[in-house]
């Protein structure tokens, strides 16, 4: 069901120092910042040739990211992204698996303007899931 992994997020309490990290250490290729206010969140992608890695900071103190910061001062992973060719269908059959969707179970438009969902980490071994529809 899942197909490639899209990106591995990581939320940082510093987007500009993570750029810089990211970019000028490493040599990565980072796009610009993009806020996605119905998530909270400033995005910034460091492409990679086989997948990404998304910078995640928060737009404000309401932000489900500043929450995060406030645990883990630091930082740290925050989630996977897999694609999936059919995004209601994958939930579907993860729902009947007994996998919870957070959120009101509907598909958002995520950072890439394609559908996303979110899984309960609890659900898959602590980690925080998200599917995305190509």
């Amino acid at each position: 069901m899942i197909g490639l992994l899209n990106h591995v997020a990581i939320v940082v309490p510093d987007l500009a120092a993570a750029v810089a990290m990211y970019r000028d250490a490493l040599g990565g290729e980072v796009s610009e910042p993009q806020e996605l206010p119905e998530h909270g969140v400033i995005v910034v992608f460091v492409n990679l040739p086989n997948s990404k890695i998304e910078l995640l900071h928060p737009m404000g103190e309401g932000s489900p990211i500043a929450s995060y910061l406030a645990r883990n001062p630091d930082g740290g992973m925050h989630h996977m992204c897999f694609e999936v060719e059919d995004i209601l269908a994958a939930r579907d059959r993860l729902k009947e698996q007994g996998a919870r969707v957070l959120g009101d179970g509907e598909p958002k438009n995520g950072a890439h303007g394609k559908p996303v969902l979110f899984l309960h980490p609890k659900d898959f071994a602590g980690t925080l899931i998200e599917l995305e529809q190509v």
